[in-house]
Formats: structure tokens, sequence, C-alpha cells
């Protein structure tokens, strides 16, 4: 693809990098077959070539409208396109990179400035998303349906505390997940335990940053990865073994602080160090001895891999082997490629959108009518939990032996 940068962006450090991933582009539209909102709206410029031909028009002519920014704004970021794509292209960067720049130039209705602001000051902060939830949680039962399916019902953390071991390893417990849901950092820290391997938690970690990044604050995320380095550094010059991440978004973001921090001259090198040091959890198990796990004895799963898993961390197939081999029967599930709507704050941005890709999405899990559906992503559990028909659990809540009946 050729391309003559505007002025504007000419010469500038983010005018080369644009300009070297749309040169990869070929054109073919392989990338809009797997493309959960082209395939809902058969729109060419809500799938991902139509993105990237938006972006062209705009960074060779300075020119841009807020109809673009609506398409871009559909965008999952699901990464689905990144899996087919025969040339390489890194859409994600370039969705990413062109999303900013458009934010400069298109002022929001304030309606939107309000809810993104309000999304940014709530959802990144433990506490007080924490609070914001129990409050929701409270009056549950009086609010209409629409909104109560956003609110999942309050489980109790079970307070596993990590044995000692020799074998040590960080786990990010992030911002949303601890209120949401509680037991997925029980659950690994008791399926780890039973590895002889100790979790530990960095007082002073929080969210990874995923939430600004996504929604145009480059800076912001910025210094929640900071924050999140000081926080481990510590431990990773006491020799840390990993940083394990059990919600696939977070583990997404935290691999790539090495990208995001490349021109900051005090952390670049830390933050390199950072996202080699991340892991998922199946990385891990992958390479354990895991017949001490719980055994799944049969139950039916339908597991959900989410985007960040499958497309981001390249990881699909990984999950699913481990649960088979505990003795669980997966479920077949059709289109398993598809984003189930989620993607951090989409569901809220773009709810009518979203709201058509988890019903796609139930639909195909249950279909095998399976006992409980498994994810690896603190999102796509509390966003398909809200309209499925049986448990939806995280993974290793399966294998660490926890009841997920979900009484």
């Amino acid at each position: 693809m050729q391309i003559k940068l505007a002025d504007f962006i000419k010469d500038t450090r983010t005018g080369e990098e644009i300009e070297s991933i749309l040169r990869t582009c070929v054109h073919c539209g392989f990338c809009n077959a797997t493309c959960p909102t082209y395939e809902l709206t058969g729109d060419e410029l809500d799938g991902p070539r139509g993105r990237i031909y938006q972006i062209k028009q705009f960074v060779e002519t300075g020119t841009v409208t807020s109809t673009v920014q609506q398409h871009l704004d559909r965008c999952l970021t699901c990464l689905s396109c990144t899996t087919t794509c025969p040339s390489g292209v890194e859409y994600n960067r370039l969705i990413d990179t062109g999303r900013e720049l458009v934010e400069q130039r298109i002022e929001r209705p304030l309606s939107q400035i309000l809810l993104r602001g309000a999304l940014r000051r709530l959802l990144p902060h433990r506490a007080r998303f924490g609070a914001a939830l129990r409050l929701g949680q409270a009056v549950r039962p009086l609010l209409p349906r629409a909104l109560k399916e956003k609110i999942p019902a309050r489980r109790q953390a079970l307070n596993i505390q990590p044995s000692q071991h020799e074998r040590r390893m960080l786990i990010l417990q992030g911002c949303v997940q601890p209120a949401l849901t509680p037991r997925t950092q029980d659950a690994a820290v008791a399926v780890f335990d039973k590895l002889g391997i100790e979790l530990l938690s960095a007082p002073g970690e929080g969210c990874c940053g995923a939430v600004s990044q996504h929604m145009m604050e480059p800076l912001e995320a910025q210094g929640y990865m900071r924050r999140n380095i000081d926080a481990w550094w510590p431990f990773v010059e006491d020799g840390i073994e990993a940083i394990v991440v059990a919600a696939s978004g977070c583990g997404v973001m935290v691999k790539d602080y090495g990208h995001h921090l490349r021109n900051d001259t005090v952390y670049a090198d830390k933050a390199r160090i950072i996202s080699g040091l991340c892991v998922d959890p199946v990385e891990v198990l992958q390479g354990e001895d895991c017949s001490v796990l719980a055994s799944g004895d049969g139950r039916k799963v339908a597991f959900q891999s989410p985007c960040t898993l499958q497309h981001g961390q390249k990881l699909n197939g990984s999950v699913e082997a481990i649960l088979r081999a505990a003795g669980f029967e997966l479920t077949p599930v059709s289109n398993p490629h598809l984003c189930c709507g989620s993607a951090g704050t989409y569901s809220v941005l773009q709810a009518e959108i979203s709201g058509q890709l988890r019903d796609n999405k139930l639909k195909s899990l249950q279909a095998g009518e399976p006992d409980v559906i498994a994810s690896a992503n603190v999102g796509c559990q509390s966003h398909l939990a809200g309209a499925a028909s049986v448990p939806v659990v995280h993974w290793l809540e399966l294998l660490a032996g926890f009841d997920t009946s979900g009484e």
C-alpha cells in the first residue's frame, strides 16, 4: 500500500510508524472474514480493511470526521484480524495510534465526554470501584434488567492464603477483578500452591493501564504502567520467577509494557524486563505436573477463549488441553474466534453491538448443554454471566476444585 503523509505528521516518529504499518497491508480482505463487527453490520468501514483505509486517508489529508471516529470506536480491538492477516499487519498498533490522532481532532459530544471520564475515574481504582459495585449489588433486585445484567450477584472471596514455597511468583490483582470475580485470585493461589509455587501480591500495584489506553489516554495509561513497575521492581531484583496475570486482557497489556514505554529513558529497560516476566497462568501450568490438581470427572465445560488469550497472547487451545487432561469434557463451540462483546469498556460504550455479540456467543457456548462455562478474562466472565443460563467461572476455579454451582 502506497502512502504520502500529510504535513502534520510527516517526518515524525508517529508518522514513520504508521507508514511502516500501512505499507505491509496488501488489501486482501482476509481480515474482514473474521471481524465480529463486519460480520454484524456488513459495512466495509466497520471491518479492519475499511478502518485501515480511513486512517490512511486521514494521515494523508489531515482531514477527519466524526463518522470516521465512530467506525474506529466500533472496533473491539479483539485482534482476530491479526491472527488471520497473511501479511502480518500490526493492526493493533495502527488502530491505537489512529484513534489517538482522531481524538485530538474531533470533539466528542458532552454525554460521551462525561461517560468516558466517569469510567476512567472509576474502573482503574480498586477501592473506588469495589465500593460502587457493592452499592449496585445492594440495590440490584430493584434495577431494570438491562442494568441488572451488568452487575453480578456478590460472591465472597475465600481469602486463601499462599503457603511458603521456594518457588515464588507475583500475581497481579488489578483493578476490577478483586471485586467482580474475587475467587479468581483464590483459585490461582490454590492451584499454584498445589504445584509448589507461592503467589505473592506487591503492595501498590493496580490497574494495568488498559482502560486508559483503550480510551485514547496513553499518557494516563503509562502512569499506571510505571506505578506497577515500581511496585514489582523490588521483587524482580529479589529474583521473582514470573509475574502471573490471571486476566488475559491485562496480560496482553503487561506483555506490551516494553512497547508502550520504549521511548521512556527511565523505564524502557525495566518495562522490557517486566514484559518478559509476564505470563498467563496456562503458560506456567503447561510446564508443570498438573495431576495434583482437581479432576473434572467428566463434567461438561464450554470454554470461552477470550480474544486477548487466543489472538493477543497466541495461546489458543492451551487452556482447553489442560482442562481435557484434567478430566473435563469440553463441549463444541462454533466460531470460537469471535469476540463475546465485552472488550473492556466496549460493553458500556457500544452496548447494542456488544449485546448482539454476547447473544451470539452464548448461543454457541450453550449449544452443547455444558454444566458450566469457563473463561480466562474477568471482563468476558462478567459480561457472559449477565445472561448465561449456567454458571460462568474462571477456568482456574475448576482446577482448584471450587464449587462452581453458582449458588
